[in-house]
Order: structure tokens, then C-alpha cells, then sequence
């Protein structure tokens, strides 16, 4: 699980990298998806416990080891729970992006000084 958890940084600081230095406002949505999809897998991967088997009680797993037998639901919980999340505030900043875009026929972020302070 280090190579997940590497993996996650990677695309955690690619991610960042994209948002900062993209001009293009669809590249710097790109970035944050990048940024989002790293989280997921930290999270993922610092709850996975090796040995454990899925939270499901069933016949494979006694009852009375159950603690000791599964890992932790709430970490995949909570990445499913994000996913949804990050999919709602992606699609809302392309829906603004396609705005921005019919009303200045630009995807440059410079071209919009008048929201700047």
C-alpha cells in the first residue's frame, strides 16, 4: 500500500502544479480533478489494513472476531461520499467555465481582469 500512497502525493502535487501554473481555465479544473483523485486514493490507502478482509459480516468472517477480522468502513465511506462531492463542484465549474466562455469567448484566465481586486 506504500505505492498507492505515493502514487496519491504524486497526483496530489501534479494536481497542484496545474492549478497554479495553467492559464486555461479548463486545465485548471483538470488540475483540481487531479488534486480530488489523489486525496481519494491517500484515503484510501492510509485506512487499508493488510491481512483485514472487507467490512462484511458473513459466514466467512465469526461474529465475535469481526472487530479484529475487517478493516474500518468509514475511510471508504467517506472517499465514496467525496467522489460524489467532487463530481458536483467539477461539473459546477464547467458549468461556469461555459458561461464565462459564451459571454468573453475566452479560456484564458487573463482575459478576465474585471473579477480580479
Amino acid at each position: 500500500m506504500i505505492f498507492a500512497l505515493i502514487l496519491g502525493f504524486l497526483l496530489l502535487i501534479i494536481g497542484i502544479y496545474g492549478m497554479l501554473t495553467q492559464k486555461n481555465l479548463i486545465k485548471i479544473i483538470i488540475g483540481f480533478s487531479i488534486v480530488d483523485t489523489g486525496t481519494h486514493i491517500i484515503i484510501v490507502s492510509i485506512g487499508y489494513i493488510r491481512g483485514k478482509t472487507a467490512p462484511i459480516i458473513d459466514s466467512g468472517v465469526d461474529l465475535k472476531n469481526a472487530v479484529n477480522a475487517v478493516v474500518d468502513p468509514i475511510p471508504s465511506a467517506l472517499v465514496l461520499t467525496a467522489i460524489v462531492i467532487g463530481l458536483a463542484v467539477t461539473a459546477l465549474m464547467l458549468s461556469f467555465v461555459i458561461k464565462l466562455y459564451q459571454k468573453n469567448k475566452s479560456l484564458s484566465i487573463d482575459d478576465y481582469q474585471e473579477l480580479k481586486w
